[in-house]
């Protein structure tokens, strides 16, 4: 599997201010907001349901894990998608790093990856209080 997720409790909205609340605790900023559901309206004109991809990432982290590998940008941000179920349910996904980084062969991005699954799954936890 390449990601886990929680059911959120609250509005779409409600869920993409909480995450990032959750995210900023354990030291991750959001470098990029990706509205698929926007984009896929105003290139194909297709209705989808609200989903946006939130490329979060922790400066320290993506420091030593470019430092171990420098090529790694291409694995790089960590994604969380928030997006509204058929429902209206709210689901947040987050991208697993110990799947995606296990690419690397380098043992010290796999600790790095442990690290940052850790913070990522307490941000998790932290949407369902």
């Amino acid at each position: 599997m390449y990601g886990f997720s929680i059911t959120f409790h609250g509005s779409y909205q409600e869920a993409i201010e909480r995450v990032t609340e959750e995210l900023s605790k354990e030291g991750f900023g959001i470098l990029t907001q990706i509205d698929v559901k926007a984009t896929l309206k105003k290139k194909l004109d297709v209705d989808k349901r609200p989903y946006i991809i939130l490329g979060a990432c922790n400066p320290s982290f993506a420091n030593e894990a470019l430092t171990a590998e420098p090529d790694i940008g291409l694995l790089l941000p960590c994604n969380v998608v928030v997006r509204e179920e058929e429902d209206s349910s709210v689901t947040v996904a987050f991208m697993d790093p110990e799947a995606v980084l296990n690419l690397v062969s380098d043992e010290s991005v796999h600790s790095l990856a442990r690290e940052v699954k850790k913070k990522l799954t307490k941000v998790r936890d932290g949407l369902a209080s």
